[in-house]
């Protein structure tokens, strides 16, 4: 006989009895169902009606391991602010100026506090946060570590024209309305399909002078930079054609900062 979960009791329609019950049942009618539940399974009810209470006590009490969560009552990350960079917060908005410009990070959805033991270090701190709250403490950290980087060296991306046959043609413009960069894309397989790629505000590109068939991307913010160089290989994915023959596009070669480079 098919062993049913305890979800499905209340769809069926059955008599459940014990095995106990069932040696003195006398003869059923004839299409009943009867299922023998396994009484290990339910701390050895005696009757059916025990059975039947055990039964709405395991749905209506929650997991143990759901409820009692461990909670962590007191954890901090620290980061320092190099020389020349200026990093105020309030309430929760981060705004960094620098030598290369001034960038702002909205934090208001994570639930971290904020101090300065000392002028050049910030504390990140946390208090009785679970796990999952834990884990935003240091993602904080890295997004702040990451304005100060791209106030003082600045973030720069390096994409290469992949093409097989057809040679990829693109033209950069600027809009004169928004001061945005505009990456027109042509013949990608062949294509007579113009594609266009607005740039996140701040991201400047550029042909490579060095190299090429490829494209430089640069800017203070790594979210808009990143942003734009995925916006420009999305765009130019391959579609209806097996993608590891046909691996035309334009894709990212190298990750660096603008300053320091040799």
């Amino acid at each position: 006989m098919a062993d049913l979960a305890t979800e499905d009791l209340d769809s069926v329609s059955f008599i459940a009895m014990t095995a106990q019950d069932a040696q003195h049942k006398g003869p059923l009618r004839q299409g009943t169902l009867v299922i023998i539940v396994p009484l290990q399974r339910f701390g050895k009810p005696t009757t059916i009606l025990q059975l039947q209470n055990k039964l709405q006590h395991q749905r209506s009490t929650p997991n143990t391991a759901a409820a009692l969560k461990m909670k962590y009552i007191h954890s901090e990350e620290t980061l320092e602010i190099p020389e020349g960079v200026k990093v105020s917060i309030k309430t929760r908005n981060v705004v960094v100026e620098g030598p290369r410009g001034k960038l702002t990070k909205s934090l208001g959805h994570l639930a971290v506090s904020f101090s300065h033991p000392r002028n050049n270090i910030i504390k990140i701190e946390l208090h009785h946060g679970s796990r999952k709250s834990v884990a935003t403490i240091r993602t904080v950290r890295t997004l702040i570590n990451n304005l100060i980087i791209g106030v003082t060296k600045g973030f720069k991306y390096k994409m290469r024209y992949v093409y097989a046959h057809f040679p990829i043609n693109v033209n950069i413009d600027k809009n004169k309305e928004t001061d945005a960069y505009e990456v027109e894309i042509r013949n990608f397989i062949g294509e007579k399909i113009v594609r266009r790629v607005n740039m996140r505000p701040g991201v400047t590109v550029e042909v490579s002078k060095n190299q090429k068939d490829e494209l430089q991307l640069t800017g203070n913010s790594l979210e808009d930079v990143s942003q734009s160089a995925a916006d420009i290989q999305q765009v130019c994915r391959v579609r209806n054609k097996d993608i590891r023959k046909f691996l035309d596009g334009l894709y990212v070669s190298e990750r660096g900062n603008i300053e320091g480079e040799a």
